[in-house]
């Protein structure tokens, strides 16, 4: 487990460490906003793509050896992002390192599955959770921070080496530690070449004008999107006759048909909308804005980091008792803490905002702590292991194009508002954010509907079992 959390804190990190690191980038290579644009979404785009083939392989073939073929690849992509001395090759060695983080991340979710009983998997999908949410949160700081000590030049390139030490250690680990999967028991099946091509086609069609909204003008872009949920509807017809001739398709649709799934996925969706927006605008509010250094704009979001730190260990070990009202508890957090960051905003508009935010924003990751990791424990707490690398792969899709979908609208609104209000940047952020703060109660919502759903099937059960009893007394 320390293994797999390492290269997934890696594989994530690198969501948002690149965020603090742009007009360095840009400095250096003399790169165009279109392009900036590529070396940051291109990374989630590619991301998105290749986690669910690279889940189900992992199920069918086995998790070791995928894991550290996806981990060789993001390291030898790291390097070459490193040595960038040109626009197109950052570009590529980013869509590359995103690749291979697609295959890397549903490896990590399928090795819980793996490794420990049901009754066991609070405590290290808390450890996921906890690394999922410091990963995001941390990125900006570490970057920053990378930043001030080598300077813009070196610094930039050093968010990318970074990686190589540790990936070649985790390779190495990896392989010793992480039990594999003898050729005897690994699966026979058709791995559903077109269905994952349908797939991967659709997530394509669906992603690309999200991470372009900036760069493509005029509303033709959003036929895209129609096109790619055209395609995706064709994917679930062919999946249903796939599984009908006794294959075993991509995703096994029945997944759905758990509440705790379909509801789970749903949550996680709408919430990576809305948290993952927070660092996106707030580092450009801060450095563009207020003219705060990359360090200074990291140290800013670090309240929220050390909330979401602390509340994902113990979120992990309580979520078997408290079940899903501690995820709607940890939206409700979420909402407030970002509530009461527009409320000091306004007030503390100046160079002061950093600290003015500090507090609101560790109630907010105190609430994230309690949303992320126990989310992901009971959306896959009834899912088959055999399919466990799929499902945690399937979810993770949803939360990155709920990701890019947030940056998109968000992003939207944030520069709209700042053209239209004279370059007003604390109006357009407080604006910006109270569209994340409803992505966050459209998530809240949905977990609350689990938790009226699962109270009315216990009032049921419970309403059923004086007659059962009575029946079999008479």
């Amino acid at each position: 487990m320390t293994v797999a959390l390492v290269a997934g804190f890696m594989t994530l990190l690198d969501v948002s460490i690149v965020n603090v690191a742009l007009p360095s980038i840009r400095a250096d290579l003399d790169l165009s906003p279109g392009g900036l644009q590529w070396v940051l979404s291109g990374y989630a785009l590619t991301f998105g793509l290749l986690l669910v083939p690279a889940g189900r392989f992992g199920d069918a073939r086995g998790r070791r050896d995928v894991f550290i073929a996806g981990l060789a690849v993001f390291t030898l992509a790291s390097a070459a992002a490193g040595l960038a001395n040109g626009a197109l090759w950052l570009i590529v060695a980013r869509l590359v390192q995103g690749a291979a983080a697609g295959v890397v991340n549903p490896q990590v979710s399928g090795l819980v599955q793996q490794l420990f009983e049901p009754r066991e998997r609070g405590r290290p999908f808390g450890l996921l959770g906890a690394t999922i949410g410091i990963s995001t949160a941390v990125g900006p700081l570490l970057g920053g921070l990378l930043i001030q000590l080598l300077g813009a030049e070196q610094g930039w390139r050093w968010i990318f080496f970074i990686n190589v030490p540790i990936g070649i250690a985790a390779i190495v680990l990896g392989r010793l530690w992480i039990p594999g999967r003898s050729r005897e028991d690994q699966e026979r099946e058709s791995l559903d070449p077109a269905g994952v091509a349908l797939l991967g086609a659709g997530v394509f069609l669906v992603l690309l004008p999200l991470v372009q909204e900036r760069e493509w003008q005029g509303p033709a872009k959003w036929l895209l999107v129609v096109a790619g949920l055209a395609v995706l509807g064709g994917f679930l017809a062919w999946e249903r006759r796939f599984a009908r001739r006794s294959g075993t398709p991509v995703i096994e649709l029945g997944l759905f048909g758990l509440r705790s799934y379909s509801l789970g996925a749903l949550i996680g969706f709408f919430y990576f909308a809305g948290f993952t927006t927070i660092f996106f605008i707030y580092t450009l509010y801060l450095q563009s804005g207020l003219r705060y250094s990359a360090l200074a704009a990291g140290v800013a979001i670090t309240p929220f980091a050390i909330g979401s730190a602390v509340a994902a260990a113990l979120g992990g070990r309580v979520v078997n008792r408290f079940g899903r009202p501690l995820v709607a508890l940890g939206l409700a957090l979420v909402a407030a803490g970002l509530i009461a960051t527009v409320v000091a905003l306004h007030f503390v508009p100046g160079h002061n905002a950093g600290w003015a935010a500090a507090l609101p924003l560790l109630v907010a990751g105190l609430g994230s702590g309690l949303v992320i990791s126990p989310n992901q424990t009971l959306t896959l707490s009834e899912v088959p292991v055999r399919r466990a690398g799929s499902a945690g792969a399937v979810l993770q899709t949803g939360q990155r194009i709920g990701t890019a979908l947030g940056i998109a609208v968000v992003g939207a609104v944030f520069f709209n508002r700042l053209a239209a209000n004279g370059g007003s940047w604390s109006l357009a952020f407080r604006t910006a954010l109270l569209v994340t703060i409803t992505f966050v109660v459209v998530a809240l919502a949905a977990a609350l509907a689990d938790v009226r759903a699962a109270r009315r099937a216990d009032a049921a059960g419970a309403a059923d079992s004086p007659d059962r009893e009575t029946a079999g007394v008479g």
